[in-house]
């Protein structure tokens, strides 16, 4: 026994090799949860799954367990503080207390104002932060400007973008001797967004170009007091290496001449944009290493400047052409033979585009992981079936969006089924053709899919009676939804983490319950508007269901203070819907 374990015994670093590798291949709703499992092997692996949790989301029922959270996972580096909602100065100085070695911080979506007192004696104990996002806060200041240039120092990343500014008397000077601060302490910062900051000007930008040395990464939306001199004359002053630079909705030809006199940058967004063909002809030439380029819902360039571009940067990555009103199946074949290395592509709302498209991409790009191609043109499939019985298997498309095409039918859902196994994430979203007869094949086929959006398809789902392992995500909402398919989905899917059902008509308690007797790892439930949804499933909730972090209940149920608080205390929030759909980037 002893030489048996002598042989199977691995020391801790080679341990850590495999669960990272583990780790790494989990799902993308919960990053963790492979070591979540790893963890109650033995005490040996519960050491080791500790030391590999790098980021903690803190919700404010988890404020009570911080002390043994922060005991427990020593390495944590990034801290989200962004769905609290309680006194952030006391979070704020109670993290502080633990000898913590955080690089990121994020206070985003905060109603009230930004608590001062508590940055600062963080600050001041935790001197190791790289990352500060603070977007949408409430009641922001230039106070809070010259508190971050004096706290953190260290910042290589700062995202202050789309504030509610406190201040409503025009007066913005201390807010402009705020971003001057910010641009002579911060010497390290790489990347800041100050989208929103209306009252940055043509000076303001000059001292961010002109002090930031390593500066790379700016974006300045929906800044209108910026004027195209202003920003080709700081352009002018950048001496170090620029990849990026996100503007308000106006370029130029002096301002694409200043840009590229930066041989490194990777990424240009002209979206919304007026451009013409010389303009992109001139980026062309330069041979730029692009790997991102944003041309979508841009006007004034035909395709003759578009390929121009794009067959001489070949090594664009992600390429989005949202509503480029010229593009057509013609061109898009011509141009995959220059985009061998993409890797992402968005042809949303383009008018002449039609699934023939998606079909030569995959084949020409062997990289392609994710197509999106919401509401492109036709009102039918100009695709012949037949033809592809033979077209092949193309295992590398992991994430596909065909949301919004009413001619979607049942042979094109089953198409995908056979052309692209490994799918990930499916999207059909309105897509009121097919049934649940195709949706069945394609969890059949595709044995890998974690997230799948059917809301506002008015199908059942039902007829599933095989394990579908890997979902994590569901969407049904505003469909045809009925307990016997809840029944079915329960049973197949006991993995889900999200189910979202909210304005299913067709459910009633006893679907529901099973669901949460089954789904014994359901993390969110979305019940808005299930009117046939009665008050005796909030027990169920209460009792069987100690997975939940959030429900979102009819508005005919009540929770009480008492069942709210025991809730809290098993870590589960009650919200409304605009709560639940932000938490989880659900808006749209």
């Amino acid at each position: 026994m002893a030489e048996a374990e002598y042989y199977f015994y691995l020391p801790d670093d080679c341990w850590e090799r495999v669960f990272k590798f583990l780790n790494d291949d989990g799902d993308d709703y919960d990053h963790n949860r492979n070591l979540k499992s790893i963890s109650v092997v033995s005490k040996q692996f519960f050491s080791i799954s500790n030391r590999l949790r790098l980021s903690l989301t803190v919700y404010d029922p988890t404020t009570p367990f911080l002390h043994r959270l922060f005991h427990r996972f020593t390495n944590l580096t990034s801290l989200d503080l962004s769905h609290f909602h309680g006194d952030l100065d006391e979070l704020l100085f109670q993290i502080s207390l633990f000898p913590l070695k955080l690089t990121s911080l994020n206070l985003s979506h905060k109603p009230i104002i930004i608590p001062a007192v508590g940055l600062r004696i963080f600050s001041q104990k935790i001197t190791t932060l790289t990352s500060l996002t603070c977007s949408k806060l409430h009641s922001f200041t230039s106070t809070h400007l010259f508190l971050i240039a004096n706290s953190f120092t260290l910042l290589e990343e700062l995202d202050l973008s789309h504030p509610c500014f406190q201040d409503h008397n025009h007066n913005y000077t201390s807010y402009l001797h705020g971003i001057e601060a910010l641009s002579l302490a911060l010497f390290k910062l790489r990347k800041i967004n100050l989208s929103g900051h209306s009252y940055i000007n043509d000076k303001s930008i000059f001292h961010l170009l002109k002090n930031g040395n390593l500066l790379q990464d700016v974006i300045l939306l929906d800044c209108f007091r910026i004027t195209k001199q202003g920003v080709a004359s700081a352009l002018s002053q950048k001496q170090t290496t620029f990849t990026y630079l996100c503007l308000p909705k106006f370029i130029t030809a002096h301002i694409i001449h200043s840009l590229l006199s930066f041989k490194g940058l990777t990424y240009i967004d002209l979206t919304y944009s007026t451009i013409s063909d010389e303009l992109l002809t001139s980026i062309a030439m330069e041979r730029l290493p692009l790997k991102r380029l944003d041309i979508g819902f841009c006007n004034g360039h035909s395709y003759a400047g578009m390929f121009s571009l794009l067959s001489k940067c070949q090594s664009i990555r992600h390429l989005n052409l949202q509503l480029t009103e010229f593009l057509n199946d013609s061109h898009v074949v011509d141009l995959s033979l220059y985009l061998v290395g993409l890797v992402s592509v968005n042809l949303s709302h383009c008018p002449m585009v039609t699934d023939s498209s998606l079909f030569a991409l995959v084949r020409k790009c062997p990289s392609l992981s994710e197509i999106i191609m919401k509401e492109i043109g036709g009102n039918k499939s100009i695709v012949n079936y037949d033809y592809l019985i033979d077209f092949g298997v193309y295992p590398q498309l992991k994430s596909l969006n065909m949301s919004y095409h009413l001619w979607l039918d049942d042979e094109s859902i089953k198409m995908f089924a056979s052309v692209f196994p490994n799918l990930h994430r499916l999207e059909l979203k309105t897509c009121s053709k097919i049934s649940h007869q195709s949706i069945v094949h394609v969890l059949s086929r595709c044995r890998k899919i974690s997230h799948l959006n059917l809301s506002s398809t008015w199908l059942k789902l039902r007829g599933l009676n095989f394990e579908v392992p890997k979902l994590r995500m569901l969407n049904l909402s505003f469909s045809n939804l009925d307990d016997e398919a809840l029944y079915s989905i329960s049973n197949s899917c006991c993995g889900l983490l999200q189910l979202l059902i909210n304005d299913c008509l067709g459910c009633t308690e006893k679907g529901v319950k099973h669901v949460l007797e089954k789904c014994t790892q359901l993390r969110e439930i979305n019940l808005k508007n299930c009117s046939n949804v009665h008050t005796n499933v909030a027990a169920s909730m209460l009792f069987s269901s100690p997975s939940l972090r959030m429900i979102t209940p009819p508005p005919h149920i009540h929770f009480t203070e008492s069942e709210r608080k025991l809730l809290l205390r098993r870590g589960c929030i009650v919200c409304s819907s605009l709560n639940s759909q932000r938490e989880w980037g659900w808006t749209h």
